[in-house]
């Protein structure tokens, strides 16, 4: 049976939710995933609701088994480590781009990002995991941006870093930690700024993999 324009929008709208709530904590890591509970809940269809599903699993938000069904995708260090691979190799590409592309209104927001006011530079004593996270975020979405790349803009901000989110309950640490993420940062955007694509791009490579470390010490504290 071909499906339909209308099951198409609707498997649209189940996977956009079922994404939100993944990535917001309302479906917790691991947890078992009730096809006919989700369909009695979004007043759906099965058709619909197994697109999203299969979409979510393309996105390795959920994972399958015949004998346990769907689940929500636990964070594990083997996942972290892959995904910050590919982040490493991502984003450093991203960096030497924007080395090459970034205008001085770029390098303006970028310097802003580290140093303005909240942003950090103080090595955010003051401030929670949540904010420190979204400050962060938001530092290398600006550098995605920066590589005028629309491709690498998309596979970064669309793809890997929403998946970061399943790692937010691990807390990379306070003032010390911080301090050298927003050191790292800071010189960072001195290379952008020097139009230094190689020393951009190994700085952030040096950046992502210190913040797998972190990242891995934090989940591995949790177990």
């Amino acid at each position: 049976m071909e499906t339909t324009d209308k099951e198409m929008t609707l498997a649209e709208q189940v996977y956009r939710r079922l994404s939100e709530a993944i990535l917001g904590g309302e479906l917790a890591p691991g947890s078992k995933i009730s096809e006919p509970a989700l369909a009695r809940a979004y007043g759906v269809s099965r058709g619909p609701l197994r697109e999203a599903l299969h979409r979510l699993q393309e996105r390795k938000l959920i994972t399958r088994s015949a004998n346990q069904g769907p689940r929500v995708i636990k964070p594990t260090v083997e996942a972290l480590a892959e995904l910050f691979v590919v982040r490493e190799a991502l984003e450093g590409m991203a960096a030497r781009m924007a080395a090459i592309n970034a205008t001085e209104d770029d390098i303006a927001r970028l310097r802003a990002a580290v140093t303005g006011p909240g942003a950090g530079s103080n090595g955010t004593q003051d401030t929670t995991d949540g904010a420190y996270e979204q400050l962060d975020q938001d530092f290398h979405v600006a550098i995605a941006q920066c590589s005028r790349n629309p491709m690498l803009i998309d596979l970064l901000c669309g793809e890997l870093y929403p998946l970061l989110k399943l790692y937010r309950g691990t807390p990379v640490g306070h003032r010390p930690r911080r301090l050298r993420a927003v050191d790292e940062h800071r010189r960072v955007v001195d290379a952008i700024e020097d139009k230094d694509p190689e020393l951009a791009e190994m700085l952030m490579r040096r950046h992502i993999l210190a913040a797998r470390r972190r990242r891995t010490d934090a989940l591995e504290g949790n177990r």
